[in-house]
């Protein structure tokens, strides 16, 4: 057991207590780059996305048309840049577009926006992988069999580093995105300059495709369209601020919208620049460089400056990856506060983060990369769409929520929302529209199908919420006046349940001499549950102790230990748990297995017996009933 925990906190680092998580929180500097990877990565590439579908219809007539593309998804940003302060400001325990959505529209749309959120933050991390695996593995062909292994490798990386806490990770990825920005800044500072002093010559013109000529007429509102929607992907990321509210200092609000507002000067200030340079040097793409290599060539000359913006270009696709890792596991607490997903994901590991997120999407984001062989044009038509679809219900969830409100200025604040409600919905349709038949309809496969899942879990926790309740708790438990107090018992119960109840029934006619004991992370949950323990006027001992790691084994441990060091010689110590018995066998992923493991911790005390009291919970209450009473 020692080796076990010594190779955990070699790997994880020094555990932290649960009063310890506001050192752990993201200050503006480090919130900035741990949450602006994935925005800043797209933004220095969206000016060829722009081009590639412009260029292959208009040659370089294309160029006169990239400001017509390109300001209209700078106003955008500039909207939803509003849209996500404001959801900020409203809804401070984050959520983002899931907790606009259920407040203005209910469950299902809800449901809509947080799977779409889940799957392009899993999305993010698979394309991110693999594209700075391929930008490797095009340096280096020889690796190319390892395609897959080197992904995968990635992945448990960037997982391990998440897991040893916020604040670890925030510095360990921000110093080179910091870099990267830096870099990008100073090559269209440079180019600007150099452009304004008349040495940054356009490469001489390059023939015209055929019936370019005649290119202008050609243009379609289709095209300019499908320009803007895969432009749009400067836009990705934005919205991971809002869904990370909790995870920043106090106050929280006031830190995150500052660290939106900063991201949105990034990105404007990266996106038009490279946008203006392109069109200046009229860069077109080509096979085997990207536009942004031709850029930095053409202003940084073949020199140091030139790879080092390589370099930290194939670095922040990786670390794309790590913005997911900061706002899917906080997105999955929330919607297990509401019952969506497993409650398992509420919890906080050794280094105060949600582990269980950030294991999610080590496996899911794995998957995804093994199905889809690690190639990203084949992860691409399913990216960008969920982003689309949970923009739309956060501008249009604002624009409900001005007029239901009517808070000063709440007219032109639901127009700006309308409009960009509007917006991002021809965009999404736009984008899946053309990508529908390249791998895009699997994505509405997978929202329905997550969709239904959450319904799903919901429904089981509503029917286990209607047993958990003090006063049902109260109506059937019946202690027995039971006189032998020889035999020691000792209850374990979470929370005051039916199950409990029918524990502390079985204990009290065994034994008078019965304690309750339960586990909580901290002094206000101590005295919260005492006071409710009190207001049932029940018999047995209420014994709370406090884990402050979260690790509730070791604490029992330590109590039943000492317990059997005052027991009179030859006496036994039993440990009553419940073991909560579902009636389908995936159910068991909705709940803690606390019992297995707890029973296998006190296995090897000499004096300590385990008895596991079964608790059947049935669909039907009438049949769990029956179960139960048997």
């Amino acid at each position: 057991m020692k080796h076990n925990k010594s190779i955990k906190e070699f790997l994880l680092g020094r555990p932290l207590r649960s009063d310890e998580l506001g050192h752990e929180k993201l200050s503006v500097f480090w919130g900035l780059p741990i949450l602006a990877s994935d925005a800043v990565s797209s933004v220095a590439y969206a000016i060829e996305e722009v081009l590639l579908v412009l260029v292959p219809v208009l040659s370089l007539v294309a160029f006169r048309f990239v400001p017509t593309v390109v300001a209209p998804i700078i106003l955008l940003l500039s909207i939803l840049v509003f849209s996500y302060m404001q959801i900020i400001q409203h809804y401070p325990s984050g959520g983002g577009a899931y907790a606009v959505s259920l407040d203005s529209f209910g469950h299902k749309p809800a449901m809509l926006a947080a799977s779409a959120l889940i799957i392009d933050y899993v999305l993010t991390v698979a394309v991110s992988v693999s594209s700075s695996t391929e930008a490797l593995v095009s340096a280096l062909p020889a690796l190319d069999p390892f395609r897959l292994p080197i992904c995968i490798a990635c992945i448990v990386l960037i997982t391990l580093l998440n897991l040893r806490g916020i604040s670890e990770s925030a510095k360990i990825f921000g110093v080179p995105t910091y870099l990267f920005i830096f870099l990008m800044a100073l090559l269209i500072i440079v180019g600007f300059v150099r452009m304004l002093t008349g040495s940054l010559a356009a490469p001489a013109p390059a023939p015209l495709q055929t019936g370019a000529q005649n290119a202008v007429s050609s243009v379609s509102l289709f095209l300019l369209l499908r320009a803007f929607s895969s432009g749009c992907s400067a836009l990705t990321g934005v919205e991971a601020v809002s869904n990370a509210v909790p995870s920043f200092r106090s106050p929280s609000t006031v830190t995150a919208r500052r660290v939106l507002l900063l991201l949105a000067c990034v990105i404007i200030f990266i996106f038009g620049g490279t946008s203006l340079l392109a069109t200046r040097l009229q860069v077109l793409p080509i096979a085997g460089e990207t536009v942004l290599s031709q850029m930095a060539r053409a202003i940084f000359g073949q020199g140091p400056l030139y790879y080092a913006l390589q370099g930290f270009t194939a670095i922040i696709l990786l670390l794309a990856a790590n913005t997911a890792y900061s706002g899917l596991p906080t997105l999955l607490a929330i919607l297990a506060r509401d019952s969506y997903v497993p409650r398992q994901f509420s919890q906080r590991g050794a280094k105060l983060s949600f582990s269980n997120g950030i294991l999610f999407i080590c496996v899911a984001a794995s998957v995804m990369v093994i199905l889809f062989g690690a190639e990203t044009h084949r992860l691409i038509p399913l990216y960008s769409v969920g982003v689309f679809v949970s923009f739309t219900l956060s501008q249009a969830g604002m624009f409900i929520k001005w007029h239901k409100a009517k808070e000063p200025g709440w007219q032109y604040k639901s127009l700006i929302n309308g409009v960009g409600a509007l917006v991002t919905l021809i965009g999404g349709v736009i984008v899946l529209v053309t990508k529908f038949a390249h791998g895009a309809w699997i994505l509405i496969l997978l929202i329905s199908a997550l969709m239904f899942l959450m319904s799903r879990i919901q429904r089981h926790y509503q029917r286990i919420a209607q047993e958990i309740t003090p006063e049902e708790f109260a109506r059937i438990c019946h202690p027995s006046t039971t006189q032998g107090d020889a035999l020691m018992l000792v209850l374990m119960t979470g929370r005051l349940t039916r199950s409990a109840a029918k524990s502390l029934n079985y204990a009290s006619q065994v034994s008078r001499n019965v304690r309750v004991l339960s586990v909580v992370e901290d002094e206000a949950q101590r005295q919260e549950l005492q006071k409710t323990w009190a207001s049932l006027h029940i018999e047995p001992q209420l014994v709370v102790l406090l884990a402050p790691f979260r690790d509730v084994l070791i604490p029992i441990r330590d109590y039943v230990l000492q317990l059997e060091s005052s027991l009179p010689h030859g006496n036994k110590l039993t440990v009553v748990m419940t073991r909560f018995i579902e009636e389908h066998w995936y159910d068991r992923a909705l709940h803690n297995q606390t019992s297995f493991f707890l029973q296998r911790k006190l296995g090897n005390l000499r004096n300590v017996a385990t008895v596991l009291i079964p608790y059947y919970y049935m669909e039907s209450r009438g049949a769990r009933a029956d179960a139960n009473q048997k």
